[in-house]
Parts: C-alpha cells; structure tokens; sequence
C-alpha cells in the first residue's frame, strides 16, 4: 500500500505545471530613449531582426532593441540566479561568467564556477554570432533551475566576450527553446533535457505573453492551460523541425492579398519582438496601413488614425489569425509617435511572427507531434 501511495505522489508531483513567470520589462529602446543616446545607438547597431535565422553553422542572435518579456531562472548548488530571454527561436542555453571582460558583462550577473559544487567544464569552446558581433565561451554542465525544477548535468555556455550591444538589454543570457539541431556546438537545449528526465507530464510547452501589465506573462512547461485563452485550439503541423515553423498560405487586408502571394514559410518566434518579412512585402503592407518609413526603417503612423486602421489577417495553414491595429501598433511615449510592429527582415524569404503575433494568440509549442498550438489569448 506504502509503495503504491509513493507512486501516487510522484505522479501528482509530476502533473503539476511548471510555471515561470514572465517580466515586462523596459526594453532597450525605452531604456536608450530616457538617457536621450536612442538615435545614437540605432545608428552605432542597426537592426538585423532576421541575423539568427542565417544557417551559418553557427546559431545565430541579434539586436532586437524592443523585447521586454524576461524570466528568472538559476544555475549552480547552490543557485545563482539569470535573467534570461526564453527564445524559441534559438536552442542554447548561455549566460555571462565571470571571466567575462567584455563591458556587456559588466552590468550583468555573472556566473562564477568556483562557487557550484555540482559545476563540470566540458572542455568545449562555443561561439554565437549576433547581428553586430559575437558571443564566444566555453561550454560547460551544472543543474539548471527552471520553474521550481531542476534540470541536472545541463550543458550551457558561459561567455566570455559578448557583442556590446548585450550591454543595454536587460536579460543576462538565453535560454533557446528550439530544436537541438540548431544548437551551436551540438548543446542539448533545456526542454530536451526536460523531456528526457522524466521532467514534465507533456512533451510541450505554452507561453502567454501580456499585452499591457508588467506582469502575467507565462512560460508553461508540460502543461496548456485553459485560463489563458478562450475557444478553440488549432493545431498547425511543423513544416521544419529545427525553428518551430509552419506553412503560411496569405497576408491579406480587407480582403487583398498584400504578402506572401502563394503561400511561404513562418517561424513563432518569442524571441524577436515584431512581425518580420521580406522587405518589399512589409513595405507593401505598411503602405496599406498608411505608415511611413523614417531613415531607420520604422514604419512610423499617426497614433490618432490607429482606432481606424484596418485588420490584418495572417492564414497559416488554412487558418486565418486576424491582428487589429491597436495589437500592431505601439506608442513611444517620450517620443509622442506611434509605429507598426511591421518589421524589415531583408531578401530571405522568411516570416518571424514575434511578441506582436503571440501576444494575440496563446502559443503551445508540441514536440510530441511536432505541431504548434495558437487561440485567442485572453
């Protein structure tokens, strides 16, 4: 009887969600704005929203200076702690160490091996290529905390020099949550890990990301729950197992066609905050909604037309996801102007639906199936 209660337990244990709340935080954007240096850092590290999805061998980041969900996480015994962009658009897991002399490192925690007693090297070095620089270091094992659970012997990567425009983010590090053939160095990711633990009751995971509070936002390991979102769940097939990406058949508005004329592909990508395309599709499309391009390639509107600006409708899989203009749109208070979340990702063939799109649409990433999970957000 005492062995069937103990199995009983565990498998409750097991049932319960692994949740790790997310911050809305100040993106680099705000942060530069305040201090009054925005329009000289845009100039010093141009956008390149599409710099990770370049298969060069090596996996990929880059300069987005609008994401602002992040989540606490530790590594280590005992636990230091890392803020960290949970980025399915990415694989590995690197935070800064403390034989980091780049000044990104500077204003950030640091992790200091010496101070683990379950720390490993794994004599390997790493090398992430940003949009504006590179992140090099060395990879390394230690347990990983995440939501309340822990993930052991993961390997990471502790840096050792970093592009400086990780200076003025606000997350510390990474942790990618794609497929593990996109990891630099062959790096098995976390939720692989996870999944291969015995971790989690489901071989998926949920983010919902606020639209306005600080607070709310949610990554949900092994569990979709109902309270963050309303109607029906469609489930869209992966059409590559290595960034979670899908068919795309259209983007229309009021009805016309205006990009991805025949069908093309998209990533659900948590870690770049806009909805990125080819460039003379997302200039189609901002012309649509009446925006115009400033010299850095915002696509700039009068925050006064937004409650009259149309839908745009993006079908996936034969599935239409419709975004309204107050969900696309965004106000840069000390600036007093509005923008659309439409972003330039230059010649590749290639749609990012970022934060705009998923803060719209709960997203259930399945690796069970190999699927992805999208309804109305609550």
């Amino acid at each position: 009887m005492m062995k069937w209660a103990v199995v009983l337990c565990a498998l409750v244990a097991l049932s319960e969600s692994i949740k790790i709340s997310l911050i809305k935080g100040k993106t680099a954007r705000e942060t530069l704005m305040e201090k009054g240096i925005w329009e000289e850092t845009r100039q010093k590290f141009p956008s390149n929203p599409m710099a990770k999805f370049y298969q060069t061998g090596d996996e990929a980041m880059t300069n987005d200076a609008d994401l602002s969900y992040y989540g606490v996480i530790s590594i280590g015994t005992p636990p230091q702690s890392f803020k960290v962009i949970f980025d399915t658009g990415s694989s590995n897991l690197w935070v800064p160490s403390v034989s980091c002399s780049s000044q990104a490192c500077q204003n950030h925690a640091k992790f200091n091996p010496a101070q683990s007693s379950t720390f490993s090297w794994a004599n390997q070095p790493v090398s992430i290529q940003y949009g504006t620089g590179s992140m090099t270091g060395q990879l390394a094992y230690d347990t990983v905390s995440v939501g309340g659970i822990s993930v052991t012997k993961q390997i990471f990567a502790a840096s050792q020099t970093e592009a400086p425009f990780m200076a003025i983010m606000v997350a510390d590090g990474i942790l990618g949550l794609a497929f593990p053939n996109l990891a630099a160095s062959g790096a098995t990711p976390v939720f692989d890990n996870m999944m291969t633990q015995g971790l989690v009751s489901q071989n998926l995971f949920s983010v919902y990301l606020s639209r306005n509070s600080a607070e709310g936002s949610v990554v949900s390991f092994g569990d979709i729950e109902s309270n963050y979102y309303t109607g029906q769940i469609t489930w869209i097939p992966l059409s590559s197992e290595t960034y979670w990406q899908i068919n795309m058949d259209s983007v229309t508005i009021n009805g016309n066609t205006v990009a991805c004329n025949g069908g093309c592909q998209a990533i659900i990508d948590t870690g770049t905050s806009q909805i990125v395309g080819p460039t003379t599709e997302i200039k189609n499309i901002n012309s649509w909604l009446g925006a115009t391009a400033d010299k850095y390639g915002d696509a700039l509107v009068n925050c006064n037309n937004i409650p009259n600006m149309p839908e745009v409708t993006f079908t996936l899989n034969g599935n239409a996801f419709t975004i309204s203009a107050s969900a696309y749109t965004s106000q840069d208070w000390l600036s007093n102007s509005c923008r659309t979340g439409f972003g330039n990702g230059g010649t590749q063939q290639l749609w990012i639906l970022g934060d705009v799109f998923i803060r719209q649409y709960y997203a259930i990433f399945d690796r069970q199936n190999n699927s992805v999970g999208l309804a109305q957000a609550t």
